[in-house]
């Protein structure tokens, strides 16, 4: 078992999980008996990949990431396989994706893509009706999940693969950070219900009505927003809204991450924000990421 957890050298708050070849290796044979099809179409078979993945590192791997991402003053761990060899392929990486997701939780059906998770490009070319995937476009310091139904506890992002690529750094900013949190979530606006819909690209044929600002268990502030989707009623919502988003992007506590291919970040989704910064033009420029979110085991 080889299992190293250490803290980021940008933040404490972040931990580092490396997983080395010679765990991973023996993943494969018992990773091999999945296929991506199993997965996708029986869900019982997602929990075996899972409990296999927990074995290889004797149990502590999901307790490792339990406890950290219920933890307030941690929340993000990145996991970081040793993976330089041919023999981890990307469908190595969503089977490994699927195991870490499945040893906290159950992930949400994601309508954008009718499974449970989603994979999907940002390329030099865009048509799209969202910011996820315009390339020279600053993605906005966001949660996921404000425009659906279901809970979002946490939220996996794998980096797939990647080409032409400079620039495009993740950036992500804990609550408790943030120079204006007070402020904000003490003001009564961000505790009004907002509207919230989503483009035509995700699937949602209904809105959904919530605050910006709620309350964890302990009392401590948690945010569900995202720039893109609110339905302001008023010019007081919208100007909180716009309030919100500059004091957001003007953070001086914002952590840029550049991340390997392979790896993956995995956050609590109610205090901890991501974004992404743009990419330098490229004509040439292909990344590919894998999402995954859902919630905690009850």
């Amino acid at each position: 078992m080889s299992l190293e957890i250490k803290d980021h050298n940008k933040s404490k708050r972040v931990k580092v999980i490396g997983l080395k070849e010679s765990s991973l290796d023996k993943l494969i044979f018992p990773f091999k008996k999945h296929t991506i099809t199993s997965l996708e179409y029986k869900p019982f078979s997602r929990f075996t990949l899972a409990k296999s993945l927990d074995e290889v590192f004797e149990g502590k791997l999901s307790k490792s990431l339990v406890k950290i991402l219920n933890d307030r003053e941690s929340g993000t761990a990145i996991i970081e396989p040793e993976i330089n060899n041919k023999k981890f392929d990307k469908d190595f990486l969503v089977k490994l994706s699927t195991g870490l997701a499945y040893l906290v939780g159950n992930p949400n059906f994601d309508s954008m893509t009718g499974k449970y998770y989603a994979r999907f490009y940002v390329k030099h070319q865009d048509s799209s009706d969202s910011y996820l995937r315009k390339a020279y476009t600053n993605l906005d310091l966001h949660t996921d999940g404000t425009y659906v139904k279901e809970k979002t506890d946490w939220l996996i992002m794998t980096k797939m693969e990647e080409q032409g690529v400079s620039g495009g750094e993740s950036v992500i900013l804990h609550l408790d950070d943030w120079e204006h949190l007070d402020e904000l979530s003490n003001n009564p606006i961000g505790q009004q219900k907002f509207i919230w819909g989503s483009p035509k690209s995700k699937n949602i044929e209904y809105k959904v009505e919530h605050p910006v600002f709620s309350k964890d268990k302990n009392g401590k502030p948690t945010i569900s927003y995202i720039d893109q989707f609110p339905e302001p009623k008023n010019m007081e919502q919208g100007l909180f809204l716009q309030r919100l988003s500059d004091c957001l992007e003007e953070s001086k506590k914002k952590i840029e991450l550049p991340l390997p291919v392979g790896s993956t970040i995995f956050s609590n989704n109610y205090f901890w924000l991501h974004g992404r910064k743009p990419f330098k033009e490229n004509s040439n420029l292909n990344r590919e990421l894998l999402r995954i979110r859902g919630t905690f085991f009850t």
